[in-house]
């Protein structure tokens, strides 16, 4: 007779069962270390409020594009075009700025900015097109549109830098006035604190209604009082760094309030939308998508369409934070926005990616870059640096892969 093989009662690890994601705590640990490291190296230099202000800026252009690159790699793919696009967008943006809307207010900036994310809109749908309709891969794709939209960003002025930008264009950058203030970031401070406890009340009460798990109540005070102190410490930090001309706080940068929309978006995107649900589901069976219904072509066209749009986003802000637009800007940031996805736990296999670990990625990234350049370390050990944690990121999810496949 043969013996029946008793069900495993092996317990989930304790991350997961408090309702964790072991990764993302890993990623926060991993920022605090290289935080205290590079503090101790620099004497305490990087964990000033000075720095850590710049520290977002510098995190900004790479935490917008990060969210659509999760998408990309989700649906098994990849776009390396996105420095090229960020400095053709940006230098096409700065073009219109300076010969063609010369006003210096805010409908012009918003006119300006409005006609670079339709152009990077354009682009990418034209690259998700030839890789939806046309079946070419999209690392051949995207290899070509790196060098044709660097090319492209020469050829618009003939390799001219085009400076300087108008004042109220320069905000987007972060420049001149472009923090809110610190009463102002208190009123932003607070809306973040309720809208996570809000979120918090509501996700909890539909995990009750369909009869799922949930933490306990005083674990979940204790979870969601540790993100309002995180929000706490940011705007006491942003306030921290005083305005040289009046020294008053200079509160939250503009491009880190677009960097924190764009991400609350695309979790918005990714959690509650079909448009999400359907990029995942193309991720983890692209075959068994296509047979459900889903129009694989057009979502693929889509993807790449609001990847575009973000790396002209990433180049508004990139062009209005150095007040010029160069044909080099953006070069090599696709190595940093990968880096970040895939350090964030987006498997390059597709169907898996986080939002948020490709956020603290982008941060993580963004840490590593700021600290080299306080230790004045050159350009060569930065890519050194830099490609290192890329293989290793990579090395980390095609271990996680096997042992999932076992």
């Amino acid at each position: 007779m043969q013996s029946v093989r008793p069900l495993s009662t092996t317990r989930p690890p304790f991350l997961t069962r408090i309702g964790l994601d072991g990764r993302l705590v890993f990623m926060v640990l991993a920022i605090a270390v290289i935080w205290i490291a590079f503090n101790l190296f620099t004497q305490g230099i990087f964990i000033s409020a000075r720095n850590l202000w710049n520290l977002s800026v510098q995190t900004a252009s790479v935490g917008v594009m990060v969210s659509g690159m999760v998408l990309v790699i989700v649906m098994r793919n990849i776009d390396l075009s996105i420095g090229s696009i960020l400095g053709f967008t940006g230098m096409f943006m700065a073009v219109v700025n300076t010969r063609w809307i010369t006003a210096d207010t805010w409908w012009g900036t918003l006119l300006t900015l409005a006609l670079g994310l339709l152009l990077g809109a354009v682009v990418g749908a034209l690259q998700g097109t030839w890789v939806a309709r046309l079946g070419v891969p999209s690392f051949i794709v995207t290899l070509g549109g790196l060098l044709i939209f660097r090319g492209g960003a020469w050829l618009l002025t003939s390799g001219q830098t085009v400076a300087p930008l108008t004042e109220s264009y320069q905000v987007l950058g972060g420049g001149l006035n472009g923090a809110i203030g610190g009463p102002a970031s208190w009123a932003v401070g607070l809306v973040l604190m309720a809208a996570i406890v809000a979120s918090d009340l509501f996700t909890r009460r539909q995990r009750e209604k369909r009869g799922l798990p949930n933490r306990g109540v005083g674990l979940q005070l204790l979870f969601t009082g540790g993100i309002l102190l995180l929000v706490l410490g940011f705007v006491l930090v942003m306030n921290g760094y005083p305005d040289p001309r009046t020294g008053l706080p200079r509160g939250m940068p503009v491009p880190v309030l677009i960097m924190l929309a764009v991400t609350a978006v695309m979790m918005w995107v990714v959690r509650s939308t079909r448009f999400g649900r359907y990029v995942y589901a193309y991720g983890g069976n692209p075959e068994a998508a296509r047979l459900a219904g889903i129009n694989t072509v057009q979502l693929t066209v889509t993807v790449f369409a609001l990847m575009g749009m973000l790396a002209g986003l990433a180049g508004a802000i990139q062009t209005a934070r150095l007040n010029a637009g160069t044909n080099s800007t953006g070069t090599l940031a696709e190595l940093s926005v990968i880096a970040a996805a895939v350090i964030g736990g987006t498997s390059l296999a597709g169907g898996t990616g986080s939002i948020p670990g490709a956020f603290l990625g982008a941060l993580l990234m963004a840490s590593l870059i700021n600290g080299m350049l306080l230790l004045d370390l050159s350009s060569a050990w930065q890519n050194v640096v830099q490609g290192l944690v890329l293989m290793i990121a990579v090395t980390i999810d095609v271990i996680a892969q096997k042992r999932r496949t076992r």
